[in-house]
């Protein structure tokens, strides 16, 4: 592993980056952005960046618009985008994330050796934080001030724990053997945004790629390696659109949305599953009509399919857009699905999670757990895939940081801060091995 004396300056690196991580992780959860909107957050990352001496790829340089998905409407964009100057953002790099390029890569070269990417989720979940006393971040004063965006599944402590990396690497400059890149993702809530920064090119140089998700419920400091049970998803909503009509007068003249809309529903829960694999649909939401003696002229329904593989969930979403399709037909009403967000199924690589498992070993306070059953879904699978595919390793892991045991996308979530000087440490090690060390 690493030399005793490089261990040492790694671990007083970390421990004068803890109270900054703590710092900056409490800020973004006070100011929480939602995806596309994370406008103050990548703001800050970059100007950070840029003072540790960084390089630095920011907005459209990094974020393809056209792979964009769920982006919130251009009003909202632009209020949103108001909403981070009055906080703080940073006025440099505001101007370059205006209309929802919140992407920032902040790139380490030092001379020849491998390019190892790290990826840090930014954003905030649609959803009311608790103001209860009992609730640390209500209490102790850096609860959410944007309402209607909470930090309940750690994100916030992500973007902190890829500051503090920047910190300590910049520290043990001297020390590396390549480069580094740190992907700091807008989006990931909903899965919409990782794909967009894979077709920008963020991560086609990467020859190791890494990422922690920080688990409440999990003791702090035992961390799973190499996830790769993540779901393949699709996430997208699908528009009715018939006619109205006098629903006593003129029944036979409109063209029922409601309708195309209800049978659509129940038979898209009635598709069959896969005998190759677990798979899932759901209507989360039906909208329709607009009076009570009117034909309805118009539907709205959101839904996600997923699957054990991508291929599985390929097969319920292509049956749930014949579905969709047939329901509109029968009422004779048009049909627009628009896409959300989605992501892929992927694996870690073996030989990468041994290195991981190596470097677990050796830092006091890890140690490995099994991950447990899947079912949700992370798109940072299309970074995997991307490095993958051309050649490269990645890997997926998470590490506990209980507090309380409040469940992720809850009103009361938190997470135990001591986690983040674990996760950097795990992080900076692993870098400096692969650099000396690299993974054929």
């Amino acid at each position: 592993m690493l030399p005793a004396d490089l261990v040492q300056r790694l671990e007083r690196a970390v421990a004068e980056a803890a109270p900054l991580m703590v710092a900056e992780r409490r800020d973004f959860h006070h100011y929480a952005e939602t995806g596309w909107t994370e406008f103050r957050t990548a703001s800050l990352v970059a100007r950070r960046l840029v003072d540790l001496g960084l390089g630095l790829q920011v907005g459209r340089e990094v974020v393809d618009g056209e792979s964009r998905m769920g982006v919130p409407a251009a009003e909202t964009l632009a209020a949103q985008w108001e909403r981070a100057c009055a906080q703080g953002g940073d006025a440099e790099f505001l101007e370059v994330g205006r209309g929802g390029f919140t992407g920032v890569v902040g790139i380490l070269r030092r001379g020849p050796g491998p390019t190892v990417g790290l990826r840090f989720d930014i954003d905030a979940l649609d959803l009311e934080e608790s103001l209860e006393e009992s609730h640390r971040p209500a209490a102790e004063g850096f609860v959410s001030v944007n309402r209607g965006a909470t930090h309940a599944c750690a994100h916030d402590g992500h973007a902190a724990l890829g500051l503090g990396v920047a910190r300590v690497l910049a520290t043990l400059d001297d020390a590396l053997q390549g480069t580094v890149k740190l992907v700091f993702q807008p989006a990931e809530e909903g899965v919409r945004g990782a794909k967009s920064m894979v077709v920008a090119g963020a991560v086609d140089d990467v020859d190791a790629m890494l990422a922690v998700h920080l688990y409440s419920g999990w003791p702090t400091g035992q961390v799973a390696l190499g996830r790769g049970n993540f779901m393949a998803t699709d996430k997208f909503d699908a528009y009715f659109t018939g006619e109205a009509a006098h629903a006593g007068g003129r029944p036979h003249g409109g063209r029922n949305a409601l309708l195309a809309a209800a049978t659509a529903v129940l038979n898209l829960h009635a598709i069959p599953r896969h005998r190759d694999g677990p798979t899932r649909i759901n209507v989360g939401r039906l909208v329709a009509g607009q009076g009570r003696n009117v034909i309805p002229p118009s539907a709205h329904l959101m839904i996600e399919t997923r699957g054990a593989t991508s291929a599985l969930n390929d097969y319920v979403r292509e049956s749930a857009e014949s579905i969709l399709a047939a329901a509109a037909a029968m009422y004779g009403c048009k049909l627009e699905i628009r896409a959300m967000g989605a992501a892929r199924s992927a694996e870690s690589d073996p030989a990468l999670v041994e290195r991981v498992n190596q470097v677990v070993a050796a830092i006091p306070g890890l140690s490995v757990r099994d991950p447990g059953p899947g079912g949700g879904s992370e798109d940072y699978t299309y970074m995997m895939r991307r490095v993958q595919e051309r050649g490269g390793l990645a890997a997926a892991l998470g590490m506990g940081a209980d507090l309380g045991g409040w469940g992720h996308h809850t009103a009361n979530f938190d997470f135990d801060e001591a986690a983040l000087p674990l996760a950097a440490q795990l992080l900076v090690t692993t870098v400096l091995t692969l650099m000396r060390d690299p993974l054929a």
